[in-house]
């Protein structure tokens, strides 16, 4: 069973390999293991991209992401749930509730990302009957402050909800309680990339990926401590910088690349400054006010203190704005899009970067995955050549 505790002699490497046999773990052992801690807790699994993490803690329960298994599980029973070309992380969620793996959960929460992630809360919901099943419905117009009312009145319906299959009142001192404590964690991952940035050598884009996967599948409490024990570390880890190029990474907003594909790019001679790998568990670019109204300012910090991300409908910016930006900010030679096959949502959004990275001239690369990838042969040869073209142009 994967264990969450970390003490304080551990160093980066042992970290990051417990975060790595957390992460791959599709018994979700680190999970159960907070489950049996005490008499009556619930886990509640929450699909890509965001949900309100804090409304499930503050109920006394844990969310945890429910995102796939990766190439950590063969697909035996979802394919007869859907057509052949859904994306394969909608299919492998569906297999884990379909080979029992997910009957410790007490419920899941999806929200509207594109047609087969909303048609997959329909299936759940029809196939695992006693599962609690909860969809979002997220604001479209977030200019609007009728977009903020909106939500607030959403969150509190879901807290309503939590409070009647749970059988306990969430406070406003427990949402603020939760609020606070993810604010943390939040905070110190924005730490992490901003050294990321600045000084990619000392922590890659896999590292970070693995930190922020495990803190996903545990207690945050237990997620905030690790985070603590590597800010500490990091300073001290010995490293020089490598003759390679700097690039941001976008398009794995929703499917996430195996750690191995990421490791490759790395390998074949990218920095990775920037991506947007589990976005919606860093969804707020500040911390969220502690207000007397904890649910009004979770709605704010949604519609006006979140990243981009390509399933969320911003008119205030255009689709291509934020990345010309961060390319820009993070000082990188280029761009990679790293989409998931079938995934349209950011196969869309690519054709409108592709064109504002021409304009902007801002070289760039298209490389698509599946998250049961094993091999990566070839995208190691199309980023060495993309590197090469670079650094000896």
């Amino acid at each position: 069973m994967a264990t969450t505790q970390v003490d304080s002699t551990a160093t980066l490497d042992s970290i990051f390999e417990t975060c790595r046999e957390i992460g791959q773990d599709m018994e979700f052992s680190a999970a159960k293991q907070w489950q049996q801690g005490a008499p009556g807790r619930k886990v509640f699994g929450c699909f890509q991209i965001y949900s309100p993490v804090e409304l499930i803690h503050a109920a006394g329960a844990l969310p945890i992401a429910v995102v796939g298994a990766g190439n950590q599980l063969e697909i035996a029973h979802a394919d007869s749930r859907f057509q052949s070309f859904v994306c394969s992380i909608v299919k492998s969620t569906l297999e884990l509730g379909l080979t029992s793996r997910l009957k410790f959960l007490e419920g899941m929460f999806f929200h509207s990302i594109c047609d087969p992630a909303r048609n997959l809360a329909s299936v759940f919901v029809r196939n695992f009957p006693e599962m609690f099943i909860e969809y979002v419905h997220f604001p479209q117009n977030l200019a609007s402050p009728l977009g903020k009312q909106y939500l607030e009145n959403e969150y509190q319906r879901i807290v309503g909800n939590l409070e009647t299959r749970l059988g306990r009142k969430i406070t406003t001192d427990d949402l603020n309680a939760s609020i606070a404590l993810y604010n943390q964690i939040r905070g110190l991952l924005r730490e992490i990339y901003e050294i990321r940035a600045n000084r990619p050598h000392m922590i890659g884009a896999a590292e970070t990926f693995l930190l922020t996967r495990a803190g996903t599948l545990m207690a945050p409490e237990e997620h905030l401590k690790m985070l603590q024990i590597v800010m500490d570390l990091l300073p001290k880890r010995p490293s020089r910088p490598k003759d390679r190029i700097r690039v941001v990474l976008e398009g794995s907003f929703c499917e996430l690349p195996p750690v191995p594909l990421i490791e490759t790019l790395e390998e074949a001679g990218c920095y990775i400054l920037d991506d947007d790998f589990f976005r919606g568990w860093r969804w707020f670019t500040s911390d969220v006010p502690i207000q007397s109204n904890p649910l009004a300012a979770l709605a704010e910090s949604y519609c006006d203190r979140s990243y981009y991300s390509g399933v969320k409908h911003d008119s205030r910016e255009t689709k291509s704005g934020h990345l010309i930006q961060m390319a820009k900010e993070r000082k990188a030679d280029a761009v990679i899009i790293q989409a998931a096959k079938f995934c349209e949502p950011a196969l869309f959004d690519y054709a409108l970067y592709r064109k504002a990275l021409d304009d902007a001239n801002i070289p760039h690369l298209l490389l698509e995955f599946e998250e049961k990838g094993w091999i990566f042969d070839r995208a190691r040869s199309e980023v060495e050549t993309f590197v090469e073209s670079l650094m000896f142009d």
